[in-house]
């Protein structure tokens, strides 16, 4: 299998070629990892050549279709085609393998675990579920080449060290698996225990918070103006911040859009540091500048993500502020008062999507906090 001539009759090394030294040694250690001649074949056609040892370590070549697999776990046909799309993985067509055994076992233990939950729930749950997988898989990738991909490049490492750093990589994803389980629980229990303290009212469906946004003046004309690097470690800053800062304060970062945060908490004057410390993180800085705005009330709490006039009416507030300001609606100023901040009224201002005037104050710190 490992023979230079064998190789070139398949079309994947020319003796005469400038690397071909490189890529035999390279086509050799990937035949040594178990991928076959024709998997080879098949990788360099699609381009994918170095990536084919690590291809072949992430995903077994799908053997069941969705038909099979809902037959194994007791679902009818449709019923699985329903979770898979709501996962965000398409359950191909009705002869088409699609899945894999494991994938096979994810789904039975995704309908067996949220069985009481009824088949709607199900799908909702899958639907949270692999939109933050999907998430996670992106930010790996991303990570990944600019990381340890980006390094070889720039040493023009061999085609031998770009097939093993691939294959690394995915060997690494064995440890991720058990740090994901204790990290799933450990939000689970921070998620419950919000939800404990924040649900006011009988409805189950509501949670009384208050809602943050936070966005970066300036930064679509930014982004015109430097370079992708540079905007890339403008970005890296804003959402490093974002995470630390709300979860220093026992908030919730419900999502990153650009270069807009969105987040919760139960407590109005924590909500208020966390918008304060993001804007004083960037003081000085002459190409972005913070602003943000925050509501407080009840907000209708679905798949992982916050709904209702409250959230719109923060999300208008901040696109009315100017930067390094943050305004707040009269609830947040009574709920929040006497906690070493400062609150001014603005008078009124009118917000798209709403009938009435809405009364606005700043807030700014008595003093820092540290």
């Amino acid at each position: 299998m490992n023979d230079a001539a064998q190789f070139e009759t398949a079309g994947l090394y020319d003796p005469k070629a400038p690397n071909a030294a490189q890529r035999l040694e390279a086509l050799r250690w990937l035949a040594a990892q178990g991928v076959t001649l024709g998997q080879l074949v098949d990788a360099k056609r699609r381009g994918v050549l170095l990536g084919a040892a690590a291809d072949r370590a992430l995903r077994a070549m799908p053997s069941l279709t969705a038909e099979d697999v809902a037959a194994r776990i007791g679902l009818a046909g449709e019923q699985l085609r329903e979770i898979s799309l709501a996962a965000g993985l398409s359950p191909g067509s009705a002869n088409e393998p699609a899945f894999t055994e494991d994938e096979a076992e994810a789904f039975r233990a995704l309908v067996a675990g949220a069985a009481f939950l009824g088949r709607a729930a199900t799908k909702r749950l899958a639907r949270a579920a692999g939109s933050g997988l999907a998430q996670m898989a992106e930010a790996a990738v991303a990570l990944y080449l600019v990381a340890a991909e980006g390094p070889l490049r720039a040493t023009n490492a061999s085609e031998l060290a770009f097939a093993q750093q691939n294959l690394r990589a995915v060997q690494s994803l064995d440890a991720l698996d058990i740090a994901l389980r204790g990290l799933f629980r450990a939000h689970l229990a921070t998620a419950i225990r919000r939800q404990r303290s924040a649900q006011r009212q009988r409805s189950l469906a509501t949670l009384d918070l208050a809602v943050g946004f936070v966005d970066l003046v300036g930064f679509t004309t930014l982004a015109r103006q430097i370079s992708n690097r540079e905007l890339d470690q403008v970005i890296d800053r804003f959402e490093e911040s974002a995470h630390s800062v709300v979860a220093a304060r026992d908030g919730r970062l419900v999502k990153l859009i650009g270069d807009e945060m969105m987040f919760v908490c139960v407590d109005p004057s924590a909500a208020c540091d966390i918008a304060l410390t993001i804007i004083e993180r960037f003081e000085g800085d002459e190409a972005v500048a913070p602003r943000g705005a925050l509501a407080c009330g009840e907000l209708l709490f679905r798949s992982g993500d916050y709904y209702g006039p409250i959230v719109n009416l923060a999300a208008r507030l901040a696109d009315l502020a100017v930067s390094h300001e943050v305004l707040v609606t009269p609830e947040v100023a009574a709920r929040a008062a006497g906690k070493n901040l400062r609150f001014e009224p603005a008078g009124k201002r009118m917000l798209k999507g709403f009938d009435e005037p809405a009364a606005v104050l700043t807030v700014e710190r008595l003093a820092r906090l540290g």
